[in-house]
């Protein structure tokens, strides 16, 4: 690990923050890329860390790709393009593909400015909470690029088509209460109560069987791109699997009794 990233855990909760305040938290360069998936798939498979938080450290999410390497033969682009093409998939692209693919839930607590692949970061987070100062924007075209990293594929959705093309190819700012009102984020809070609301949010789901958590994640991530027979069948399986555990019989028996329930992950 390198201090690209800072973790911190408690009571079941990760946090982790990117840590290049001064550069606006990047987040195309490798040693942020491989400390993020390293964190993010070791989280995955505890399943004693029931929720993710991802923020920024400083006054910014994530502006993106960082700009001061992306002249020919810096950070992705290579002045053969067969190579950025290869540097785009073994870097930056590996994380939308992980983030699809996880099982435990990611808050983004957007704490500032996310801009091109800081606001496809944001998308690719299951739950997005803003300060009310920050702001997002799919900024690629403003530097006569695409965006590389699946925004394409994100970004619409989380806020439609046709606000994720107006906001493709204008590239225009959104304030947080703009991103409120399409939808990009759940919730805008004062800014010194982001992380509270964001561990508020994180602790009611962490009060869940972790299981049926997993498992419910799962099937929203599929259902956005699969049939509804497909999800009923994934549902089946996926209910078959919950019914067996302690946790459901726990919640069960806590119910009829009028207790809180304890769960355990068994």
């Amino acid at each position: 690990m390198t201090d690209a990233i800072i973790r911190e855990e408690q009571g079941g909760i990760v946090t982790l923050t990117l840590n290049r305040p001064d550069q606006r938290n990047p987040i195309s360069d490798p040693e942020v890329i491989e400390a993020l998936i390293s964190h993010i798939e070791a989280a995955d498979r505890d399943i004693a860390v029931r929720v993710v938080i991802l923020t920024g450290r400083g006054k910014a999410f994530s502006t993106g790709g960082n700009i001061d390497a992306m002249k020919i033969g810096g950070g992705l682009n290579d002045p053969l393009g067969a190579n950025t093409r290869r540097n785009y998939r073994n870097g930056i692209q590996r994380l939308p593909l992980l983030f699809q693919s996880l099982e435990v839930p990611v808050i983004a607590a957007v704490n500032g400015p996310a801009i091109g692949a800081g606001c496809d970061l944001a998308c690719m987070c299951d739950i997005r909470i803003a300060g009310e100062s920050a702001k997002f924007a799919e900024s690629f075209v403003k530097l006569g690029i695409v965006p590389g990293d699946g925004g394409a594929w994100l970004l619409p959705r989380v806020v439609g088509f046709s606000k994720a093309t107006e906001m493709a190819l204008t590239g225009d700012l959104l304030s947080a209460t703009e991103a409120l009102a399409c939808g990009l984020v759940s919730q805008v809070v004062p800014d010194d109560m982001l992380m509270g609301q964001a561990r508020s949010v994180a602790s009611r789901i962490a009060a869940n069987p972790p299981h049926a958590v997993r498992m419910t994640k799962r099937l929203l991530r599929q259902g956005q791109t699969d049939s509804l027979s497909g999800i009923l069948e994934a549902s089946a399986a996926a209910q078959a699997l919950c019914h067996s555990t302690e946790d459901h019989a726990e919640a069960v028996s806590a119910f009829l009794a009028k207790r809180s329930p304890r769960f355990t992950g068994k």
